[in-house]
C-alpha cells in the first residue's frame, strides 16, 4: 500500500519555518513534522512542543536518529549547498527555501546530488502559488489583455527612523558572505518569479544598485530593466531604504487590449482594464492568500513525492530567479546589458 503520509524534518526554525508550520496545519494534513532542527537548541524545543516533534541542534544527529523521508531547509543561503548535499545523501527528499544557494557552482553541486540520490528536490519559491499572480497569470493565458507589451514590478519596505537603533545581532541578511547580495537575491525573488510567470523567460538585463542602509553589507536599493525572449520588456524596482511608503501597484502589466494592476498591501487588489471593463473590475482582494501560499507550495512538494505528481516549477526553472539577480549585479558593475542565461 503507498504511503498516505509524509514524515518531514525542519531544518532551521527562524521566522520562515513559523509561516511554513502554520501552512502545513491550513493545508497539508499528510505532511507531519517529526523532527525540528535549529543550532540553537532552544528554539527547536520550542517549535517542537507543536507538532510533537524530536529537537535536533545539528543536522547530522537528526539524519542519523530522526525519524523522517525529507526535510525542508530553511537556513542562511550560504547553509544551503552544504544542508542539502547532506540530505540527498541520506536518501531524504528535499525542499530548499530560495535561492537554491548563493552561487551557480553550488547550484550545480545541488542538482547533481539530487540526481544522484533520485529523490524528488523542490525549491521553495511561494509567489508561484500567489493567488492574485495565479488570477493574473490565467487572465493572461486567455487573451483578457491581448498580447502583453511591457510590465512593471515594485518591491519595497521601510526600514525605520533614521536615528532607529540596528538589531543586535546584525540579522545573516546584512552580510555577504552569508546572503550572496542584498534585497534582490532574497525578497526580490518574490517579484520576479510573477513577472516569468506572465511573461516568459528573462533574456538580459540592465540595472544601477545603491546602499542606502549602510550597515547591509548587500545592496539595499536596485533599479532595474529586464528584456524577455518574447520581446517584452519589464521594469523591476527593489527598495528598502526610508521610513514611510505609500500606498500604489505593486504589479501593472500592460497589453494590447487591456491592462492588469495588482495594488501593494495586505488589501490590495487586483483590477482589469479591458473592452468589458473600461473603468475598472476588481477581481480579488488579495487578504491572507499569500501567506496560504507556504501551504500550498508544501502541499505540491508533498503530493509529488508521496504520489509523483510533477511540481509547479522544477528545480531547473527555479535557477531563474538567481540567474537574473546575478545578471542584475554583474549590470550593476559594467553598465552594460547582461546576460542572463549566457554561461
Amino acid at each position: 500500500m503507498a504511503n498516505t503520509e509524509l514524515k518531514i524534518a525542519f531544518v532551521g526554525c527562524g521566522n520562515i519555518a513559523k509561516e511554513h508550520l502554520k501552512g502545513i496545519k491550513k493545508h497539508v494534513p499528510h505532511l507531519k513534522v517529526t523532527a525540528m532542527v535549529d543550532s540553537n537548541l532552544a528554539l527547536a524545543t520550542a517549535m517542537a512542543h507543536e507538532t510533537a516533534a524530536r529537537p535536533f541542534d545539528s543536522l547530522a544527529a537528526a539524519l542519523a536518529e530522526g525519524d523522517f523521508e525529507a526535510v525542508d531547509i530553511m537556513l542562511p543561503h550560504h547553509l544551503h549547498e552544504q544542508a542539502a548535499v547532506m540530505a540527498f545523501a541520506a536518501g531524504k527528499h528535499v525542499l530548499l527555501e530560495k535561492p537554491m544557494a548563493p552561487t551557480l557552482d553550488a547550484c550545480d553541486h545541488i542538482l547533481q546530488a539530487a540526481r544522484a540520490a533520485g529523490r524528488v528536490f523542490m525549491v521553495a519559491e511561494q509567489a508561484e502559488y500567489w493567488p492574485d499572480a495565479v488570477t493574473v497569470q490565467h487572465l493572461i493565458q486567455t487573451g483578457a489583455i491581448g498580447e502583453v507589451l511591457t510590465a512593471r514590478a515594485y518591491f519595497g519596505n521601510p526600514y525605520g527612523l533614521p536615528q532607529s537603533p540596528l538589531p543586535e545581532p546584525k540579522p545573516w541578511r546584512f552580510y555577504l558572505a552569508q546572503a550572496g547580495g542584498g534585497i534582490t537575491i532574497d525578497g526580490g525573488a518574490h517579484w520576479l518569479r510573477p513577472l516569468r510567470m506572465w511573461l516568459g523567460e528573462i533574456e538580459a538585463v540592465v540595472a544601477a544598485s545603491a546602499r542606502p542602509i549602510a550597515d547591509v553589507e548587500g545592496e539595499t536599493l536596485l533599479r532595474a530593466l529586464l528584456r524577455f525572449r518574447s520581446g517584452a520588456i519589464a521594469s523591476f524596482d527593489a527598495v528598502w531604504a526610508g521610513a514611510f511608503m505609500g500606498a500604489g501597484d505593486e504589479f501593472r502589466v500592460t497589453g494590447t487590449l487591456g491592462e492588469i494592476i495588482i495594488e501593494k498591501g495586505n488589501t490590495g487588489r487586483v483590477l482589469l482594464y479591458n473592452a468589458q471593463h473600461p473603468t475598472g473590475e476588481v477581481l480579488m482582494v488579495k487578504g491572507d492568500g499569500r501567506s496560504d501560499a507556504f501551504g500550498y507550495e508544501l502541499r505540491d512538494f508533498t503530493n509529488a513525492v508521496l504520489n509523483g505528481s510533477a511540481l509547479k516549477a522544477g528545480p531547473a526553472y527555479a535557477l531563474g530567479e538567481l540567474r537574473t539577480a546575478l545578471a542584475m549585479y554583474r549590470s550593476a558593475q559594467t553598465g552594460r546589458w547582461e546576460q542572463v542565461w549566457g554561461d
